[in-house]
C-alpha cells in the first residue's frame, strides 16, 4: 500500500489534498481519479458552457506521479 493525494484544478481554482488515500495498485489510483471526474462533472459541469478539471496525483513524498483531466464542451446551434 501506499499513500495517494488527490489535487484538484477546477474553475473554482486548485484544491489540496492534505490527507490521501493509501492505495495497493496504479489501477486503484486510477478507478479513484475516474470517481473523483465522474463526480465533478455530475455536480458541476452541465452549469458551464466550457470546463476543464483536473486532477493531479501526489504519492506520499510529493512527487506529482498522475495528471489526468475532463474536458466539457457545449454548444447551442441556433
Amino acid at each position: 500500500m501506499s499513500r495517494y493525494f488527490f489535487d484538484l484544478h477546477n474553475g473554482d481554482g486548485p484544491t489540496t489534498d492534505h490527507e490521501g488515500l493509501d492505495l495497493s495498485s496504479r489501477e486503484a489510483v486510477t478507478r479513484e481519479v475516474t470517481r473523483i471526474l465522474v463526480d465533478l462533472a455530475r455536480d458541476e459541469m452541465p452549469s458551464e458552457q466550457r470546463a476543464i478539471i483536473s486532477v493531479k496525483v501526489r504519492n506520499a513524498t510529493g512527487k506529482v506521479v498522475s495528471v489526468s483531466s475532463l474536458t466539457f464542451n457545449n454548444e447551442w446551434l441556433e
